[in-house]
């Protein structure tokens, strides 16, 4: 059955560099062109950890060799979402082609409108960038520059993370769906705005991707939001001798699962909050989440752990 499906892709579709980006858009084109051949309408969304932080070090760099001023946040995130586009519409592009299906592809430049009063401007705590080590990161703590430890992976700079508000390209979104194609959007969360009247002013912030493809979906009305990550399903107890992977969760039971402290806050929380929005927001709607390759076959109910408004 045609769905309607916001696809909100994960850090390993998408490498670490330049390179592994070139290589990994590759694969994950092959797995996207599965579900666009199953006749579904496709709206992919993406982080941009690694790249935005590379794109705000580089221009950094220049500034202070050149005493100019470093690019506010938002300007980095809106490079992020024109270079991971280009790789990646190109490789659905090729994918497409070669199986004989003819369908346009599209990057949009989207923005998302923040509340300028949310809690998370007062503390920093998204990570971006790749990780460093103690030494580095004490190195740019002494500068000012919030940095964090990573779940236990290293430590990485962080910004503020607030919460999705509006999709201001919603709209935009609905008629490229409408005209056939397949959208690329709210790259890396999407471009963080405050609204001044009319006016929308970039804000020094990288938004949850999950979180506001959680936000694009029920606002373009989709039928299911895809969240990939490094599993194939989610668990309680993790790592633990009682780890017991899900199938299904019901929206109480994810409350309840958040609420005993199931899910880690840097990995697999923001995920299951976005997962439980949308799948409130209307009755019928429904959450996947699960890993790239396997995202047909939990379509189809085989695997993956989905969450629905019962």
């Amino acid at each position: 059955m045609k769905k309607r499906i916001v696809l909100a892709l994960g850090g390993n579709a998408l490498g670490e560099d330049l390179a592994q980006q070139m290589h990994a858009v590759k694969t994950t084109a092959k797995a996207i062109v599965d579900l666009i051949a199953e006749g579904h309408e496709l709206v992919i969304t993406h982080g941009n950890g690694p790249q935005v932080g590379m794109i705000h070090q580089a221009f950094e760099a220049a500034a202070m060799q050149h005493h100019g001023q470093v690019l506010p946040m938002s300007v980095c995130v809106a490079l992020s979402q024109g270079y991971i586009g280009y790789d990646l519409q190109n490789a659905l592009r090729e994918e497409m082609l070669n199986r004989g299906i003819d369908k346009p592809v599209t990057t949009l430049v989207t923005q998302v409108r923040v509340d300028k009063h949310d809690p998370a401007f007062v503390e920093p705590s998204k990570p971006i960038g790749s990780f460093l080590s103690k030494s580095e990161a004490e190195k740019l703590m002494s500068q000012g520059i919030a940095v964090r430890e990573d779940s236990g992976r290293g430590w990485r700079r962080v910004v503020a993370s607030p919460k999705p508000k509006d999709i201001i390209e919603k709209a935009s979104v609905k008629a490229l769906l409408e005209a056939g194609h397949v959208a690329i959007t709210v790259g890396g969360g999407g471009i963080p705005v405050i609204a001044i009247g009319h006016h929308l002013k970039g804000a020094s912030a990288v938004i949850d991707k999950d979180w506001a493809s959680a936000v694009l979906a029920e606002m373009i009305d989709a039928d299911l939001l895809i969240i990939l990550t490094a599993v194939e399903k989610v668990a309680i107890n993790f790592n633990r001798p009682n780890q017991q992977w899900l199938d299904s969760m019901t929206l109480d039971d994810a409350r309840r699962y958040v609420n005993e402290e199931q899910f880690a806050k840097g990995s697999m929380l923001p995920k299951v909050e976005a997962a439980m929005h949308f799948a409130a927001s209307a009755p019928g709607r429904e959450t996947l989440i699960t890993l790239l390759e396997k995202a047909s076959e939990g379509i189809a109910g085989k695997t993956g752990t989905r969450l629905r408004n019962l």
